[in-house]
């Protein structure tokens, strides 16, 4: 029941569905109802799986209505308590131990958490690197992994003997499988808690890591002038993906600076030296006053600890330029400068008025383009090629018209898989496809199942071949794509607009059922493109026109890519140079 509910409205009924579980399981145990406190015990258990397996806003509404998971699990305990004390007639002894034995298992985990916590502040973990050596490094003494993974608030979770436990006892008259249960449940948990101070005392004296001072020692010594800073989590890490090739292609000595080290370890080769510095302390504590320009490929809010650094000139290059609203975030006042690709950037922001001043709008290009082919794809020996690259439903969930996943998607596929002579369908969603939205989930498994019904690679990590494939990892990247792509489908998003750069043609869904001249007007990235109406009646001709080389949109698409991504004859890469060399300066 908890996963047939979608939306804001269904976010929050999950949430009150579990609450009312332990309400529930609250007041049965404080009646000695033994039936309904099992009802309501599995129910609790179960809603608690499915809300951290497919549900994390609900987990993350009740947080931020004071309803945690800690509190969560002490409600059960306590509900566990009252039942053993409503059925079984206790002695004096027995009631001591039905109370001691549960509330040993907190207090011992309250502790346990903040020695854990003391210990990660001395770790010489606090701080990951990748292509900077640091010499050796004494050890400090860390606990087990598994010991480390369950101190603090996931230690309560042993208590979760005690339901079935209860239920037993309750039924016998007996507290004696509850005690049982207790016993195990302290036993367990007090072994955790003994390593984890054992640990911490092993580690006294020892101060703060040695990685912290080893790296200020190499910051000293590299001297960076520029650094690219990404403080988004791993689920956002191709945002920073694509601004390592051109910062390795600097003059000037560049780093990586994020995080998260979830992030940190899917972030993509590179020569670059990085620093993923997780606290906020850490950070602040480190100098970096070499850095002459900063480099913000997101706005979040831990870019505030690199803002406060103000001998430093701080840039938002973002992560693609679109007609979305992200693309004019009012968070971009923040910066000393915005950089976008071309005249429809500035323009954008003027149409927007979110307070970031002509004046600080610096127009580059995108110097991440220069791999994409222009005009003729890379090879002709295969089948004329369709990418199928929707964006996803974006934070506003319950928008249909954000992607044309979820109203469209199903007809786009399965018509370019019936087309006839054959195409070659390649699908790649966005990374973030599904994250939020339950029905885009289920429409892109349902696109995946129709792609290897029709023969096709679910899983490619290859261009090769003339097969219809599924793209979803990192790799074989976006741009890669590009130059196997005769015509692209997508929505309003950045891969229109870097996809210009190829001057092939492309359609643009318009889910939304805007009049052509509305659409175009409202996104302007779709100056040169084909609509494609939610009934998707144009698909087969579209392709055939494309396909055959009839194509009105081509002067349309060259006059857009220069509104969009600059002059021609402008090298993106030498503008994006030189306007770093002019911060550094």
């Amino acid at each position: 029941m908890f996963g047939t509910l979608t939306g804001r409205i269904g976010v929050a009924a999950r949430s009150a569905l579990l609450v009312l579980s332990y309400l529930v399981m609250l007041v049965a145990g404080a009646l000695g109802w033994v039936g309904l406190f099992a009802v309501a015990g599995l129910a609790a258990v179960i809603g608690e799986f499915a809300l951290a397996r497919w549900s994390p806003p609900s987990q993350l509404l009740l947080e931020k209505v004071g309803l945690s998971f800690s509190y969560r699990q002490l409600t059960r305990d306590l509900a566990a308590v009252l039942l053993v004390a409503a059925q079984v007639a206790l002695t004096g002894v027995e009631l001591s131990w039905l109370l001691i034995l549960p509330a040993t298992v907190w207090v011992v985990s309250v502790f346990a958490g903040a020695l854990s916590t003391m210990i990660d502040r001395r770790d010489p973990f606090a701080a990951m690197v990748r292509n900077i050596e640091l010499g050796p490094m004494r050890s400090v003494p860390r606990p087990p992994s598994w010991a480390a993974a369950v101190a603090g608030d996931r230690m309560p979770l042993l208590n979760l003997l005690l339901v079935p436990a209860a239920v037993a006892a309750a039924v016998q008259h007996d507290g004696t499988p509850f005690l049982v249960a207790a016993v195990v449940a302290t036993a367990a948990t007090a072994l955790v808690g003994a390593i984890i101070a054992l640990t911490w005392v092993r580690g006294r004296g020892a101060g703060p890591g040695p990685l912290m001072p080893a790296v200020q020692r190499w910051l000293d010594t590299y001297r960076p002038e520029v650094a690219l800073y990404f403080a988004g989590p791993v689920k956002d890490v191709y945002q920073v993906n694509m601004w390592l090739a051109p910062t390795e292609a600097l003059n000037q000595r560049a780093v990586v600076l994020m995080r998260s080290k979830e992030a940190f370890l899917e972030l993509a080769d590179t020569r670059l030296p990085v620093i993923c510095v997780p606290a906020g302390v850490d950070f602040m504590n480190l100098e970096l006053g070499s850095i002459r320009a900063a480099l913000y490929a997101a706005n979040v809010g831990a870019n505030i600890h690199m803002l406060r650094e103000p001998g430093t000139k701080h840039v938002f290059v973002g992560h693609g330029d679109s007609d979305k609203q992200a693309s004019v975030n009012p968070y971009s006042k923040v910066y000393d400068e915005v950089w976008v690709a071309g005249l429809a950037g500035r323009e954008r922001y003027a149409r927007a008025g979110v307070g970031v001043l002509d004046s600080d709008i610096v127009e580059i290009g995108r110097p991440q383009l220069a791999g994409v082919h222009t005009f003729g794809a890379e090879s002709v020996d295969r089948p004329f090629t369709v990418l199928y690259a929707p964006t996803w439903e974006g934070w506003l969930d319950d928008d249909p018209y954000h992607t044309s996943l979820v109203l469209m998607g199903e007809r786009i596929v399965k018509g370019l898989l019936a087309t006839s002579p054959r195409v070659r369908l390649i699908y790649k969603p966005h990374p973030l496809t599904g994250s939020r939205s339950r029905a885009a989930r289920t429409v892109h498994d349902r696109l995946v199942a129709a792609i290897r019904a029709a023969g096709g690679n679910p899983n490619a990590s290859s261009l090769d071949g003339t097969q219809h494939l599924v793209i979803t990892d990192r790799t074989p990247g976006l741009f890669d794509c590009f130059n196997q792509t005769d015509l692209l489908i997508s929505d309003v998003s950045s891969v229109v607009s870097d996809f210009v750069q190829s001057q092939r043609p492309y359609v643009v869904a318009n889910p939304a059922g805007l009049s052509e001249d509305e659409f175009r007007r409202e996104y302007p990235t779709a100056r040169a493109a084909y609509l494609l109406s939610k009934d998707c009646g144009e698909l087969e001709k579209i392709v055939a026109v494309t396909r055959a080389g009839d194509d009105p949109m081509t002067d349309a698409r060259r006059e857009l890519k220069t509104y969009l991504l600059g002059p021609a004859d402008a090298n993106p890469m030498d503008r994006f140079q030189e306007e770093i060399g002019r911060l550094c300066r």
